[in-house]
């Protein structure tokens, strides 16, 4: 769009997110199969700044309205907490309040989360990454820049290895997994990161279970929506399942670096607001 843009309002912003978000499921998956059907043309996910995606890289998505995010009481380095009352593999939060928690799983592309974390904060929204230690040893930048922007970061493994299976046949190694990215996010934070969720799902067996507290964390991280981006076939398929199932208090597992769910989450967090929810760390919901 050439010249000056006239400001956008919150209620044009919303008006025009709910459009776009209705097309888009309307649309299914007819633009095309798989991530690389989201990475091409114009609205291309590009590493970086995370302009296009949801929209032509020309036009801003509707969530820029809502400025930067407020920092966090529990976005700093702060380390796990126990909350009385919960069990010890939490897969959501108050059903009577009107908050969410995101929750990405930190590992892939450093550019595709670079532009996610971007796009959640222009929509002044607060997530969860945890991530994979390997990752952040390629990537130590990363895990201040998550806290920087006012969010919180967790432990998923050091090395994103089957933990339940792991645990079953040597669990002196499925500690050692837990542990060694505790010891990482010590090192590049201060603390071993908010919380804990196992590879390659949300569940915890009870082996794994015992080894997480013994690690320090007294809760496992699970949710109740899957967005299944891993297998998603266009953004429209990752609104489907995540807008379809949401709901008070819904934790949602997410992947920060797939190029589809970057591309979703300027019409996702819109339609979250549209809903009246605020999405907040996994901390926040629970406290």
């Amino acid at each position: 769009m050439g010249g000056r843009e006239r400001p956008v309002h919150r209620r044009d912003a919303l008006g025009a997110g709910a459009v776009l978000l209705a097309s888009a499921l309307a649309a299914g998956c007819a633009r095309g199969g798989g991530e690389a059907g989201v990475r091409g043309g114009d609205g291309a996910v590009r590493g970086g700044d995370g302009a296009g995606g949801g929209a032509p890289a020309s036009s801003p998505p509707a969530s820029a309205a809502y400025g930067s995010p407020a920092p966090s009481p529990y976005g700093s380095a702060a380390g796990p907490r126990r909350f009385p009352g919960w069990p010890g593999v939490i897969t959501h939060g108050p059903r009577d309040q009107p908050r969410i928690a995101l929750t990405f799983e930190g590992r892939g592309d450093p550019g595709l989360a670079r532009a996610a974390l971007a796009r959640i904060e222009r929509a002044g929204a607060r997530v969860t990454v945890l991530a994979v230690g390997s990752w952040l040893e390629a990537h130590p930048e990363l895990a201040r820049r998550i806290l920087d922007g006012g969010h919180e970061i967790g432990n998923h493994t050091e090395h994103h290895r089957d933990l339940a299976a792991l645990a079953e046949r040597d669990e002196h190694s499925a500690y050692e997994e837990i542990a060694a990215c505790a010891r990482r996010l010590r090192r590049l934070t201060g603390s071993i990161g908010t919380w804990f969720r196992p590879s390659p799902g949300p569940g915890a067996t009870a082996p794994v279970r015992r080894l997480a507290v013994r690690a320090g964390y007294p809760h496992v991280l699970g949710y109740d929506v899957e967005s299944r981006d891993h297998a998603a076939t266009g953004v429209p398929a990752v609104l489907r399942k995540v807008t379809g199932e949401l709901r008070h208090g819904s934790v949602v597992g997410l992947s920060l670096a797939r190029p589809v769910t970057v591309a979703a989450l300027p019409l996702l967090l819109t339609e979250i607001d549209r809903r009246g929810l605020r999405a907040v760390t996994a901390t926040e919901l629970l406290s």
